[in-house]
């Protein structure tokens, strides 16, 4: 059978392609299809084991079996903080294309708060930050929690030219939507708005915003808080700096227990 695999992040540089149509046995798995990446590239260490994968924008566990016509992402850790992935030397262009938005309506908050639709989107523009807090704010509001982002000027004492973002599109806003829905039911906020740019980003520019609003201040400090920490380990987005000598992906945080169970079977 036939199933198309994705690649994103530092995988990219490693096959200099972004996607392609490989043959596997029938039956296969997603373990059968990992195996197949151990052998054809054995030089890349742990690489393979620190992947999460995704079948049509879901994450899928070892086990789970491959239909021929499969889109098959493999994902490297996101775009947050440093961790177990290497960042490897490359160099790359900027992502393209126009801006893909969604919205969704959210249920009712815990607190009894009228319904909201949050704002969620990937955009290739520049993030209006005053914008878009000023639109999260309704007449039951008691606080507008916001978190902007930004470009730095440097790295790790690297002086940083500018960045790159790109993501797996599709399974990105699935995941946003589903990361504004929890933190309304989880915290009781009543408006939730989660915005990230794509594409060449110069330093001082946004690259995510997030806005949250509540009739108190300590769950929108919570939910805005869980929000980027969660985003930057789960969602498909990937950041490549680049510097005065040179361009890296940036390391990506390991998966937490819920995302790597993508690739481990639950302990008996």
């Amino acid at each position: 059978m036939r199933v198309r695999v994705l690649y994103f992040g530092a995988l990219k540089d490693i096959f200099f392609k972004d996607r392609e149509t490989i043959e596997l046995p029938r039956n296969a798995s997603v373990a059968t299809l990992l195996d197949h990446y151990r052998n054809i590239a054995p030089g890349q260490g742990n690489f393979w084991d620190i992947l999460a994968v995704a079948v049509n924008t879901e994450y899928a566990l070892p086990a789970q079996s491959l239909n021929d016509g499969d889109e098959v992402a493999l994902l490297p850790p996101v775009s947050g903080g440093s961790g177990a992935a290497s960042s490897r030397d490359s160099n790359g262009n900027a992502a393209g294309g126009s801006a893909t938005v969604s919205s969704v309506e959210l249920n009712p908050a815990s607190d009894g708060g009228q319904q909201r639709a949050s704002h969620i989107a990937l955009v290739r523009d520049a993030i209006n930050a005053a914008k878009l807090t000023t639109a999260v704010k309704r007449g039951e509001d008691g606080a507008v929690v916001v978190f902007d982002g930004i470009v730095r000027n440097n790295t790790r004492g690297r002086r940083t030219l500018f960045l790159v973002y790109e993501a797996y599109e599709e399974m990105a806003l699935a995941q946003m939507r589903k990361l504004a829905q929890d933190a309304m039911e989880r915290f009781g906020v009543l408006g939730v708005t989660i915005v990230h740019r794509l594409g060449k980003l110069d330093v001082g520019e946004t690259s995510v915003l997030i806005a949250v609003s509540s009739a108190h201040r300590a769950p929108a400090f919570d939910a805005c808080r869980w929000l980027i920490d969660t985003l930057k380990k789960t969602v498909p987005i990937w950041k490549k700096e680049h510097f005065e000598d040179g361009a890296v992906w940036a390391d990506g945080e390991p998966f937490p227990e819920g995302v790597v169970a993508a690739l481990r079977e639950p302990a008996p």
